[in-house]
C-alpha cells in the first residue's frame, strides 16, 4: 500500500529524520551476563533462597536479620567475603518476586559498597533453571531505567551477572528470556516518554528499530489513511499540528497463514479535544500510547526469540487536540468500515482510532484472531482498580487462552460482560452506531466493548482495556514508578501457547 506523503515511510523509502527523532531501539533493561563460576568476593550480590533453604554457614547472619525466606522478604546483610549480600525470600515458589524485591531493596538503600553499585552478581547456582530464569526476570525487571532528560549525570547501565551452575544448559532460555525483557523494556520506554519527545511521527520513526530484527514496517500517512477511507483515525487527528498515521509491523513467522492480529491505541497525548479533560492528572495522558506500545513491544520480544507464529501489530497513532478544525460531538464519521458513528463525546477518541485500525486488520491481514489493547476508559479502573485489566470477547477459547496468559506472567485481566442493554445503548437515529451513551454513571467500558465488536467483523477477538495497569503511582518489586509494560508478556505467552504450534488442537 502507497505510503501518505506527508507524514512516514516504510521499507522501500528512505527519509532523513527530523530533528527530534530517534529511531535507535532504546529498552532501559539491565546487560545480562551468564557465568559458571561462584560471584566474585565484594561485589553486591543477590543470593534468593525459598523457606528451609537457608545454608547453615548464613544461618545466623539471616536469624539476626529477621529473614525467614518468606515470599517477597529481602534483607541486606554483610557475610564473609559479601559485604553487600542481599538474602531474598522466595516463600515456596515465588522467585521472580525474590529477584524484584531484591532488587528494590539495592535501589532504594545506599550502596555499602564504595561507589555506585553497577554491577551486581546473582547466586543462582542451587537454583534449577525454571527457578533461576524466574529470579534473574524479576532482578531485571526492577532494575528497568526510564529514559532520563536532565543535566545531572546519568548512571551507567545496570549489569547483571547470572551466576549458575551448568551455563550450556541456561542459554537457550537466557536468549527467550532476554528477548520478552526487550520487549517490556522497548515498551516501557516508550511510555515514558513525554508527548513532545514522542509524536506520532516520532513514534513511528522508533518502530523503524525493529526492522534490524526481521520485523516489516508499513507506515500510513495521511494520504494512505484518506484513500483507505479511514474517516474516525482522521477525525481525531486533525486538529493537531502532529498528523495521525496507522503503522503495521509484521513478523512473518514460520507455521503458515493461522496469524494472530494485535491492535493497539496509540494516542501520544490526549486533551479530550473539544470535551476537554480537567487540568488536574491531564499530565498522564503521554501515557495513552500503552497499548500500541504493548503490542510493538510484544512483536519485538517475538522476532528475538525468532517465535514460529506469524503476528502482525496495526497501530493508530495520533494526537486529540482542540482546535480550529477538531472534530465535535455531534459529528457523524465514516469509519473505513463503511459505518458511520454520531460523535457524541471526543474525549472517547480511543474506541474511534481503534474501530479503523481493527477494519483494516480485518481487511488486510486476514487474521486467525484479533487481540486489542487500549487504555480506554475510566469506568475499568473503578471497576477493577489498578489490579487487573478488563477482559471482554467473543470467541471462549480465545478469552480462555488471553486469561491463562495473564495468569502466568502477571498481566492479569477479569472477564466482563457485553450484553444486549449495552449494545441498545448505542442505537442512533442518524447513523450506524453511537460512539458512546452519555449521561453519568454509565457502564462506560462495556459500552465500548459493543462498539469495538461491531468493527472486529465476527473474527475471533479478545478487547483489553489496560486503563489503570499501563502505570503505577508506587515503586514495588515488579519495577519502579511509572510504565509497567503491561501486555507484552501476556501478548507472547497468548502467541506462545496458541499459534506457534501448527498441530495444535
Amino acid at each position: 500500500m502507497a505510503c501518505g506523503c506527508s507524514i512516514g515511510w516504510s521499507p522501500t523509502m528512505t527519509r532523513t529524520p527530523e530533528a527530534g527523532e530517534d529511531t535507535n531501539l532504546k529498552t532501559g533493561m539491565p546487560r545480562l551476563r551468564l557465568r559458571g563460576d561462584a560471584p566474585k568476593p565484594g561485589r553486591s550480590t543477590i543470593l534468593p533462597l525459598a523457606i528451609g533453604e537457608i545454608p547453615a554457614g548464613l544461618a545466623e547472619v539471616a536469624a539476626a536479620a529477621g529473614f525467614s525466606g518468606a515470599a517477597g522478604e529481602a534483607v541486606r546483610v554483610s557475610a564473609p567475603g559479601f559485604p553487600d549480600l542481599v538474602l531474598a525470600g522466595a516463600g515456596m515458589d515465588a522467585w521472580e518476586r525474590a529477584g524484584g524485591s531484591a532488587m528494590a531493596l539495592l535501589d532504594a538503600a545506599p550502596p555499602v559498597l564504595a561507589g555506585p553499585a553497577r554491577r551486581i552478581a546473582l547466586d543462582l547456582r542451587g537454583l534449577p533453571p525454571r527457578a533461576a530464569i524466574a529470579v534473574a526476570t524479576g532482578a531485571a525487571l526492577r532494575g528497568w531505567t526510564p529514559p532520563i532528560r536532565r543535566q545531572a549525570p546519568v548512571p551507567k547501565r545496570l549489569r547483571l551477572i547470572l551466576h549458575v551452575a551448568e551455563p550450556e544448559n541456561l542459554a537457550e532460555d537466557v536468549l527467550a528470556m532476554q528477548g520478552v525483557l526487550a520487549g517490556v523494556g522497548f515498551c516501557r520506554t516508550l511510555v515514558a516518554e513525554p508527548a513532545n519527545i514522542l509524536t506520532p511521527r516520532r513514534f513511528a520513526a522508533r518502530l523503524r528499530a525493529l526492522q534490524d530484527d526481521g520485523v516489516t514496517v508499513e507506515v500510513m500517512g495521511v494520504g494512505a489513511l484518506r484513500a483507505a477511507g479511514a474517516g474516525a483515525l482522521l477525525a481525531v487527528g486533525r486538529a493537531s499540528a502532529h498528523p495521525p498515521c496507522l503503522v503495521i509491523l509484521r513478523w512473518p513467522g514460520t507455521t503458515g497463514d493461522e496469524r494472530l492480529v494485535l491492535v493497539g491505541k496509540g494516542m501520544t497525548f490526549d486533551t479530550g479535544g473539544i470535551s476537554i479533560k480537567p487540568a488536574a492528572g491531564m499530565q498522564d495522558m503521554r501515557a495513552d500510547m500503552a497499548g500500541a506500545a504493548a503490542c510493538a513491544g510484544a512483536v519485538l520480544a517475538l522476532a528475538r526469540r525468532r517465535s514460529p507464529a506469524p503476528v502482525t501489530a496495526v497501530l493508530a497513532l495520533a494526537e486529540n487536540m482542540p482546535g480550529r478544525d477538531a472534530w465535535r460531538p455531534g459529528d457523524v464519521i465514516r469509519t473505513l468500515s463503511g459505518r458511520s458513528v454520531e460523535t457524541i463525546d471526543t474525549d472517547a477518541e480511543g474506541r474511534m482510532v481503534l474501530a479503523d485500525a481493527l477494519a483494516w486488520a480485518v481487511r488486510h491481514e486476514h487474521p486467525a484472531a484479533l487481540v486489542d489493547l487500549v487504555t480506554l476508559t475510566g469506568s475499568i479502573v473503578t471497576a477493577l482498580g489498578h489490579h487487573r485489566a478488563g477482559m471482554f470477547g467473543t470467541d471462549a477459547p480465545l478469552l480462555a487462552h488471553v486469561g491463562g496468559a495473564g495468569e502466568a506472567t502477571g498481566d492479569a485481566v477479569w472477564h466482563m460482560p457485553i450484553g444486549a442493554a449495552h449494545e441498545e445503548a448505542l442505537k442512533s437515529d442518524i447513523a450506524d452506531l453511537r460512539q458512546c451513551a452519555s449521561g453519568r454513571l454509565q457502564p462506560d467500558a462495556c459500552h465500548a466493548a459493543a462498539f469495538l465488536r461491531h468493527f472486529a467483523e465476527g473474527i475471533p477477538w479478545v478487547h483489553l482495556d489496560i486503563a489503570g495497569v499501563e502505570t503505577r503511582e508506587e515503586a514495588d518489586w515488579r519495577g519502579p514508578a511509572g510504565p509497567t509494560g503491561f501486555g507484552v508478556r501476556l501478548l507472547a505467552a497468548l502467541a506462545a501457547a496458541r499459534f506457534e504450534d501448527p498441530h495444535r488442537a
